[in-house]
């Protein structure tokens, strides 16, 4: 019997099986849908890829960051016989980008090198030196320089190469930067970063997703954001090709450039980047862009000097450069420092004994005070100035040198004197707001508000017209406006002008001849000019009868400088101050009290007219403009121009001696300590001013308010205190500590005159003071003479003629002149003029003992 089995074909039945898979329209949809969404995202990464491929070759096609050209300061001298030792000169050359030609073996810097020796340092200028390349060997022989030596030859003094201030800054962003190459980047630096930014730097391919989990889980666990996983080449991602929103289409497109820079460019590179880049808080207006600029902002010091604990504050701040801050919250920035450094033990950079000496160093920062370190006022006038000759991006873009007449350590003491000074004015604005009020059963103190006084200081070398430290305001980062720029009313440190007008009488021919000796009558007067009157008025209404045109000046008298404007004639003031370079001045008696308006910056070139043997000097900025070669550009020179004759500039200076040794200025100036030689003048209008010099410095001070309100304040209270401050801080440098008595030109003579009688003195008249003249112009008769001349300029031996108050009757009338009361009464056209400004509102010295005059020295 036969049995049939019927045995399915697996193939067919396979098929079959296979053929109902594939006929089931959920796997069909699903396996569509993947294609799809696989195609959609390799359409789309390939697009993204291809656009960020394209935009990062454009980035990185042309230079990475614009470069910056570079601001240098005036050389530094060292003198013979100056005390100072090798090491100092040294650090100052180093400083300089100087290479140690002991110990630095990357090779020797093209600026320049130096090499110590026993008791004496060797300086070789490299071929990008500001300098010729003329060697020189210091000798220091207990602590004093006792011979300089170049080339065979002995010299006096050898100039150092300049030091760097700062760049000029990005004019969109207000950033600065200073860019360094990866192999200038301290190894200490590159640690710290790495150790606390990105550990697996060197490992990862631009995402370290390993990390990314990490802070991802302790976000979760702490409810709030405490890590983050971006990476040194995410953020460099960021930073260049990203806006700061935190989206998750931003962080995928962050990483997807992360890994497209890695593949473009080498570790080195883009840490590079980072180190440019990276924001490191702010300073004054200006962003604080990479390392190198960081480290000369907080330390004031090259990155390649920069030591671990300052490198841990620096990677630090990273995190955040407002709250970690080291100059508004030290404590915050020593506590992140003090991490980095454990960071830095746990990645093995450093041992745990060089962490713990780091965290016992203290913060030593460089001085906030931005306008000591940077000049920003003086960089911003530079700037101005190089932009009307050159191309602001060729200046930038081909790295320029711009070689200033900047002194940086007078910068720092007109810096501190202003931040001192400023304070003084802001306590006495407070005191004259102020006023006592009941409020239920209490008596309050309510102060009214009002401006914040501004400030300007200008200082100047008188003989060669170089600006050697500037501050024009009172805090940078707060008011970019230079008033040192400012149009103001001169006030009384024009009367000056005057004066010298009527010196002038003594050399041109005038029939009437005025002198220091010579007398005019203070007393309420009324000037007619054209149709207008003029009625100027002294300070409470008080005058002084006849007097001395020196006691005049010294007291700076309203009604006797007017008369004698218009006894030399409003023009010929008129003209000589334009000469000055007072520009404004028109020629009516509203002009002699100060009424029109100049610069400070204006006024310094003025006076360099009585300071420099009567030849005006026109300030300059700018001595030299190179190429990143060293290569001159352009050398630029001051004007010159002879304005007065050196025997009148020299009894100008003489009289405004007096000012200072006797008159409105004794209060301010040598009361506050300042013993040498020094001429100036005391200026009020709505504001303060004082203009003053000695042999080798010249300084303009203005105070007062951005809206033109009356400050109500005296320069003698106001500006001539930051002066003297500054002048004090000055006399302590070495490069201006000479200050000598001024030097008599030929033809001007010394007379002694009798303090009672203002006539020459003799053994009977015992009690005199000395005085200059022009030779052939001075007194005649004796004080023991009974009859004079008479007249109203030629009356110079009267017995009833006021000379200078001594010393102690100069401080009384400035304690006078402190209270603030309107000081004149005008009508007409230029009593309008002159009446919306108050001049030094003069009050009379104590009254003199009978039959005596006040002494004027």
């Amino acid at each position: 019997m036969a049995i049939k089995i019927k045995i399915p074909r697996s193939e067919s039945g396979g098929s079959k099986g296979g053929r109902r898979l594939s006929r089931d329209p959920v796997v069909r949809a699903a396996f569509a849908i993947f294609l799809i969404g696989a195609m959609a995202l390799a359409v789309s990464f390939s697009y993204f890829y291809i656009k960020y491929d394209r935009i990062i070759l454009a980035r990185f096609r042309s230079p990475v960051f614009s470069n910056a050209a570079k601001i240098y300061a005036l050389p530094r001298t060292v003198r013979d016989g100056e005390r100072i030792d090798a090491k100092e000169i040294a650090d100052f050359l180093r400083q300089a980008g100087y290479s140690d030609g002991a110990h630095d073996k990357d090779g020797s810097s093209p600026l320049g090198s130096f090499h110590l020796v026993k008791d004496a340092i060797e300086i070789a200028p490299g071929p990008e030196s500001y300098h010729s390349p003329e060697p020189a060997h210091i000798e220091i022989e207990d602590g004093q320089v006792s011979r300089i030596i170049s080339k065979g030859n002995d010299l006096s003094a050898y100039e150092l190469e300049p030091q760097l201030v700062t760049s000029l800054f990005d004019a969109e962003q207000r950033s600065k930067r200073q860019l360094v190459k990866y192999n200038d980047i301290p190894k200490v630096m590159v640690n710290a970063v790495l150790a606390i930014e990105d550990r697996r730097f060197f490992e990862h391919s631009g995402v370290n997703f390993i990390r990314m989990m990490e802070a991802a889980w302790v976000d979760l666990v702490k409810q709030r954001h405490e890590q983050g996983g971006s990476t040194i080449t995410m953020q460099v991602s960021r930073g260049f090709f990203l806006t700061p929103e935190k989206t998750i289409r931003r962080k995928l497109t962050e990483m997807l450039i992360a890994e497209e820079l890695e593949q473009k460019f080498t570790k080195q590179q883009i840490f590079e980047f980072y180190a440019n880049w990276v924001n490191l808080g702010q300073r004054g207006s200006f962003a604080i862009s990479g390392f190198g600029e960081a480290s000369r902002a907080y330390f004031n010091k090259d990155l390649k000097d920069i030591t671990l604990p300052e490198a841990a504050l620096l990677a630090g701040i990273i995190q955040g450069p407002s709250r970690l801050s080291p100059y508004r919250h030290p404590k915050q920035a020593e506590e992140r420092r003090n991490l980095v450094l454990d960071a830095m033990v746990e990645t093995h950079a450093i041992t745990r004994d060089e962490a713990e000496k780091a965290k016992a160093t203290p913060l030593k920062l460089a001085p906030p005070n931005v306008e000591a370190s940077d000049a920003p006022y003086f960089v911003d006038l530079v700037r101005d100035q190089l932009i009307n000759k050159f191309n602001e991006h060729d200046l930038n873009d081909q790295s320029y040198r711009i070689y200033t007449t900047l002194d940086p350590d007078l910068q720092r003491a007109a810096a501190q004197a202003v931040e001192t000074g400023i304070k003084l004015v802001d306590e006495q604005v407070k005191k004259l707001r102020s006023k006592r009020v009941k409020v239920g059963k209490k008596i309050e103190t309510q102060v009214t508000p009002g401006p914040q006084a501004q400030v300007a200081l200008v200082a100047l070398d008188p003989h060669t017209g170089a600006v050697l430290a500037l501050v024009g305001g009172r805090d940078y980062g707060w008011s970019q406006l230079n008033h040192a720029l400012a149009k103001r009313p001169t006030g009384s440190i024009f009367k000056p002008f005057v004066y010298a007008a009527a010196m002038n009488t003594a050399i041109d021919g005038s029939q009437n001849v005025i002198t220091p000796a010579s007398t005019v009558t203070d007393a309420p007067t009324s000037f007619a000019y054209g149709d207008q009157i003029y009625e100027p008025r002294n300070y409470k209404e008080e005058y002084h009868g006849e007097v001395t045109l020196r006691y005049a000046l010294a007291m700076s008298l309203n009604n006797a400088t007017v008369k004698v404007a218009e006894e030399v004639g409003y023009d010929k003031v008129a003209d000589l101050a334009k000469s000055a370079g007072v520009s404004s001045v028109k020629a009516t008696p509203a002009m002699a009290l100060g009424s029109y308006e100049a610069t400070p910056l204006d006024m310094a070139g003025a006076y360099t007219s009585f300071a420099n043997n009567g030849e005006r000097i026109s300030p300059i900025m700018v001595n030299s403009v190179r190429n990143a070669r060293g290569d001159v550009i352009a050398n630029y020179q001051t004007d010159h121009r002879q304005v007065l004759d050196p025997r009148i500039s020299y009894v100008m200076t003489n009289m405004m001696e007096g000012v200072i040794n006797n008159g409105l200025g004794y209060t301010a100036v040598r009361l506050r300590g300042f013993t040498q030689p020094a001429a100036g003048k005391t200026g009020s209008s709505h504001d303060g001013w004082f203009a003053g010099y000695t042999t080798n410095l010249l300084c303009i001070v203005w105070v007062g308010y951005d809206d033109y309100s009356d400050l109500r304040l005296s320069g003698a209270m106001t500006a001539a205190p930051i002066w003297t401050e500054f002048m004090k801080k000055a006399a302590t440098l070495p490069q201006y500590s000479d200050m000598r008595d001024f030097a008599q030109p030929t033809g001007v003579v010394d007379v002694q005159l009798d303090k009672a009688t203002n006539r020459l003195a003799t053994p009977s008249c015992p009690d005199d003071y000395v005085s200059a003249f022009v030779a052939g112009t001075e007194p005649r008769e004796t004080c023991d003479q009974q009859h004079g001349l008479s007249g109203f300029f030629s009356r110079i031996f009267g017995a009833h003629e006021k000379v200078l108050p001594p010393p102690n009757a100069a401080a009384n009338a400035q304690n006078d002149q402190d209270q603030n009361a309107e000081g004149q009464k005008k009508n007409g056209f230029f009593g309008k003029l002159a009446g919306i400004f108050k001049d030094d509102k003069s009050s009379p010295p104590p009254k003199p003992p009978a039959n005596t005059q006040p002494a004027p020295q």
